[in-house]
């Protein structure tokens, strides 16, 4: 009761990507773990050692705490107790630019993966579902492994938000997604990174200046001027539409709901991408029935 409606932009209660969240008790165990391997006991004894003796570990992500995240919220929204209010969610073509996926080269370089790599990965990641996902993205060559895990990384966060939205949606809320493909104009020409993770901000806010080195021309104003529009009509009152804008459909349902798309110029997808959106929510039902901390 505390807000009336939300909008997510690459990201939302599974995170980027679908994943289980950590028990409080796993986290602890592994702290303790990481304790022993430290050669400490306490809080204290922790707190004392030298930055440089703290390389190497990582972060545990959002752990059920019983408090602040009182179990796993994927189990939440499952079990329809999720706050039921209107939303606005989407994602952007390449997110994987950012770094955001396994396999795929962001801000800080590395090598691609290869065939073995992106099948292991589908292995690990999808168990005996691994053949379908290699076949899905048709990877039978090294060259194919790079684009293909690329483009991996934004069709999972994309069906990740049309889900989220879906849910919203058969709880009896009003719900719309986009998928953000324009190239932002950066020092005169497009933007090496595509349209990378964050990308979509600056237009949403309707700020030519809100990324480093961005200078835009008029396709570039044109567009930040309309998706701001489709953001105030959605925070004033819950639905985007409005005199002069492209007509967007709500997504009432996963499998045949269609997203508007925020190329050069709004319009809405010309068909639903199921067969992907089908391969992510099947391997989203096996995940949620998999114990946590288990994956």
């Amino acid at each position: 009761g505390l807000f009336l409606r939300a909008i997510a932009q690459s990201g939302g209660y599974m995170g980027l990507t679908m994943g289980r969240i950590t028990p409080g008790e796993t986290a602890q165990a592994n702290g303790v773990k990481t304790m022993e391997a430290l050669g400490v006991k306490t809080i204290a004894e922790l707190r004392a050692k030298p930055l440089n003796e703290l390389t190497g570990l990582s972060a545990g992500g959002l752990i059920v705490d019983g408090y602040v995240i009182p179990e796993d919220l994927s189990l939440t929204f499952m079990n329809g107790k999720q706050n039921v209010v209107d939303v606005l969610t989407g994602s952007n073509k390449d997110e994987a630019n950012f770094g955001l996926c396994f396999g795929s080269v962001g801000r800080g370089g590395g090598p691609g993966p290869t065939v073995e790599t992106f099948k292991a990965n589908a292995q690990r990641r999808f168990g005996e579902a691994a053949d379908d996902y290699v076949k899905l993205y048709g990877v039978t060559a090294d060259a194919q492994a790079q684009p293909a895990a690329h483009t991996a990384c934004g069709d999972e966060i994309n069906w990740n938000m049309r889900q989220w939205a879906a849910a919203q949606a058969k709880a009896g809320k009003k719900a719309y997604t986009y998928f953000f493909t324009h190239i932002p104009t950066i020092n005169g020409g497009p933007s090496p990174q595509g349209a990378t993770h964050t990308a979509e901000i600056s237009y949403a806010f309707n700020n030519p200046k809100g990324q480093a080195n961005q200078t835009w021309n008029d396709v570039d104003t044109k567009l930040a001027d309309q998706m701001s529009s489709y953001w105030v009509n959605f925070i004033s009152k819950g639905d985007p539409n409005g005199n002069g804008l492209a007509k967007w459909p709500e997504n009432k349902d996963l499998m045949s709901g269609r997203v508007m798309v925020f190329g050069d110029t709004p319009q809405v997808e010309s068909a639903t991408p199921t067969a992907k959106l089908s391969f992510y929510q099947a391997a989203y039902q096996r995940l949620i029935k998999t114990p946590a901390g288990t994956n």
